[in-house]
């Protein structure tokens, strides 16, 4: 008797950690991304190039966004623009000298500051191609103290691509845009797959006992 009590009780657990799996996605992190200290060398959000045809890469920040956790995300975009640039083919293009971009992450959830250092070597660009890169460190802010600038993190985590490859002026959805992927989540949330193992387990567990293979 009482081990079909139990049973029963298992069965009805794993159903509530299924519909648990189904609603962990529901938890949000509200973040910016246009908080000062955003820009080239943490200043302007636009930057020259060094010679040539004249370009402009310019950055556009994300106001205060909310993200489920976990999920992918975007911290803003950059734009490459030269309007007098042909293609590389017929060679007039322009270039950019070695440049750092310093992204701030203002996690209005948890009230904490943090920064992605963006570096790049610079490189040609043509209206059809673009050579510059920019590589980011660290990969992830919080929790704890991780490149924290203010405040603290909690459980929530952002992290970011390795590097972000700008797209020639002529290329992109929006001409000349590139997107900073990234991700959010939170040590707060367990995944949604955890849940659903468990619950999995335990709702077996009710459907032998009906089969009969589990005995009162």
């Amino acid at each position: 008797m009482k081990i079909g009590r139990i049973v029963q009780a298992a069965s009805i657990a794993g159903v509530s950690l299924f519909m648990m799996a189904a609603s962990v996605s529901a938890t949000t992190v509200t973040f910016n991304t246009n908080g000062s200290g955003t820009g080239f060398s943490g200043t302007s959000l636009t930057l020259t190039d060094s010679m040539g045809a004249g370009a402009t890469l310019t950055f556009v920040p994300d106001g205060n966004t909310t993200g489920g956790v976990p999920s992918n995300v975007n911290f803003g975009n950059f734009t490459l623009v030269c309007a007098t640039c042909s293609t590389q083919a017929i060679g007039a293009g322009s270039f950019f000298g070695g440049f750092t971009f310093d992204l701030i992450i203002d996690d209005v959830t948890d009230g904490a500051t943090g920064r992605f250092v963006g570096t790049s070597t610079g490189g040609s660009v043509w209206s059809d191609v673009s050579q510059i890169t920019i590589n980011w460190a660290p990969l992830s802010l919080g929790p704890g103290s991780n490149n924290a600038l203010s405040g603290n993190f909690g459980s929530t985590i952002f992290g970011t691509t390795s590097f972000t490859g700008i797209v020639a002026p002529n290329s992109g959805t929006v001409h000349g845009q590139s997107t900073i992927q990234g991700t959010v989540n939170s040590t707060a949330v367990p995944e949604p797959a955890t849940f659903a193992i468990l619950g999995g387990s335990l709702l077996g567990l009710g459907l032998l006992r009906r089969k009969g293979i589990f005995r009162q």
